[in-house]
């Protein structure tokens, strides 16, 4: 059992050396292999011990006794190391253990992942606490330490300070500093988000870039500052500059930015021939989204657009594991890696038939086995949200000059609002909506109005969002009450209202933000919701991600905060929140 989540104790060491000197059996031996060995980029014949999870062995010696030892025949297969989900935000409705267990089930065995929900719902010891837990899982589970919250907090200084994000950084389990949202901070001087991607470099631990469009001059200035990668690029002239400084490289295919395809094109155009600083991301999807997997999806598009084989397979694992210094553990075929292994059919087809994972059956022979959950939310205080005030009509007092206009999923600017937005409802007007963001505990509320979201629409009530605050939209105020009640009744989550009747809802049990609820029953109630929303006038494609940013402040151009309507560009506050 490996101890901190990262290394055996010596008497494991001393037993595993044993296994390979014939004194003791492995207990599992995958027999006739062709693997492909990462580090020479061959594919090669061999037998694999396994002790646990522990693979011992590589080469062509079998075990003198195979009695009382599983032996599976691979003759005609190919063995890939378990893929790696480099930048996972495992709380897009579901929730974390659910999101690996499914992740595995395709191949994906590690994923690394956004702590940014445990600052929010728990305390350091809790979260310290609850990611011990997760070590227990047969995937990997490994996390990053953020920086800023991606918001604007009333009291940033609650969660993101110097004791707090060092212990972070510290912690065996986290892997990397970031993803740095906050960068335009690091530009504009300030030394102790300076300090603290510093500690993490000093301390071993890359830190992850946020640099959507950023200029030569800008990534220039952010490498001599510590930043060692970056997953936002959007064209393959940008993924090239930042190759050519030296950063590690995510090609993104997620619900908002499906750009993988057109990356790759347009990189192999440019005569990219070297691809060992590239991984490839889905950037934390809704369930619906990774429905057939992670990395496998990812893969099965690098393959048809031409990466070579061996290379395609070693983005979706050892680069990875190489630029989070995690190559000894994962990430590889050989002697001494966790037994993260994937059986493939055919070289070329990257969905596996089999997959083990912690030297477990995730997958055994195209069969799902079945893992019982082990991560008991209740221990940790997390559960239905509960709220003891209460929202009435007197909140729904709507005057403000300006509001927020969607481009995009997730892109919005500011607009003139020149319509009457005091009255009870705004059917009428041309295509306003009411939004309010209301303080989870009811202390505060902004007030002001959306264009663009699902305009013929009653009423969405939300505690999905970037801060775990309430978001409200919709065009009539008793829907909007209405929504509040249910809301309230399933103790957090997303519901639809429309003309007195709630059309939709996803409860979201696990402190507002995630589910219980399996994935693959959520991936029918995210389809209602997308439909319905369609139907009333949503024409982009992924609602929980607009919900999710319109207080995201690393976007453009005005978002709606716990602060007030912020100018996201000036960092101004247009109007302030009220107090309630």
């Amino acid at each position: 059992m490996m101890e901190n989540g990262l290394n055996w104790r010596n008497r494991e060491l001393r037993q595993h050396v044993k296994v390979v000197d014939g004194l003791e059996a492995p207990t599992l031996v995958l027999s006739n292999a062709t693997y492909l060995n990462v580090y020479t980029k061959q594919w090669l014949e061999a037998n694999i011990w396994i002790f646990d999870e522990r693979i011992v062995y590589v080469g062509a010696k079998l075990p003198d006794d195979l009695a009382n030892i599983e032996v599976v025949d691979c003759t005609g297969k190919y063995l890939v190391p378990g893929y790696i989900e480099p930048h996972s935000h495992p709380f897009q409705l579901s929730n974390p253990e659910d999101i690996a267990l499914h992740a595995a089930k395709f191949g994906t065995t590690t994923l690394i992942n956004d702590n940014l929900t445990w600052n929010f719902l728990l305390d350091k010891k809790k979260a310290f606490s609850i990611l011990d837990e997760f070590r227990k899982l047969p995937v990997s589970m490994y996390w990053w330490a953020r920086f800023d919250s991606q918001t604007a907090l009333q009291d940033e200084e609650q969660y993101f300070n110097t004791p707090d994000v060092l212990s972070w950084l510290s912690h065996p389990s986290v892997v990397q500093g970031g993803e740095l949202t906050g960068w335009p901070s690091l530009l504009d001087g300030n030394d102790r988000l300076l300090y603290w991607i510093q500690e993490a470099k000093r301390l071993g631990k890359p830190v992850e870039g946020h640099l959507p469009g950023a200029s030569v001059k800008t990534l220039t200035k952010m490498k001599l500052l510590g930043v060692s990668a970056d997953h936002e690029s959007m064209t393959g002239e940008e993924v090239m500059n930042r190759l050519q400084m030296g950063y590690s490289v995510g090609l993104r295919y997620s619900s908002i930015r499906p750009d993988l395809p057109k990356l790759i094109e347009e990189i192999l155009e440019a005569g990219l021939e070297s691809f060992d600083n590239l991984t490839m991301t889905m950037d934390g999807p809704p369930p619906e989204f990774m429905k057939d997997g992670i990395m496998n999806v990812c893969l099965e598009i690098a393959i048809e657009k031409g990466i070579p084989l061996e290379e395609a397979y070693r983005m979706a694992s050892y680069n990875a594991a190489r630029h989070l210094h995690l190559d000894e553990q994962i990430g590889s075929i050989a002697p001494g890696r966790i037994a993260h292994i994937n059986i493939l059919k055919e070289k070329s087809n990257p969905h596996p038939e089999s997959v083990l994972a912690k030297g477990q059956w995730v997958v055994k022979n195209s069969e799902h086995q079945v893992y019982e959950s082990i991560i008991d939310w209740k221990q940790f205080n997390i559960g239905p949200m509960e709220f003891d005030w209460h929202l009435d009509e007197g909140d729904l007092q709507f005057s403000a000059p300006v509001g927020m206009e969607m481009v995009n999923n997730v892109i919005v600017k500011p607009y003139t609002i020149d319509t009457d937005i005091s009255v009870e409802d705004l059917s009428a007007t041309n295509g306003d909506q009411f939004l309010l963001l209301l303080d989870k505990k009811g202390k505060w509320r902004v007030n002001t109005a959306i264009r663009g979201f699902a305009p013929k629409l009653g009423a969405l009530a939300s505690t999905f969002s970037a801060s775990g605050d309430l978001i409200f939209i919709g065009k009539n105020k008793k829907d909007i009450l209405l929504s509040w009640k249910r809301l309230k009744e399933i103790g957090g989550g997303i519901v639809l209202v429309h003309e007195g009747k709630v059309l939709v809802e996803i409860p979201l049990d696990l402190g507002g933000t995630m589910s219980e609820i399996k994935i693959d029953t959520l991936i029918s109630k995210e389809r209602k919701l997308k439909e319905y929303l369609k139907g009333f006038g949503y024409v982009f494609n992924d609602p929980v991600y607009s919900l999710l940013f319109l207080s995201a402040i690393h976007l453009p151009f005005i978002r709606v905060t716990q602060q007030g309507l912020m100018d996201v560009k000036n960092r101004e506050i247009l109007f302030p929140a009220t107090m309630r």
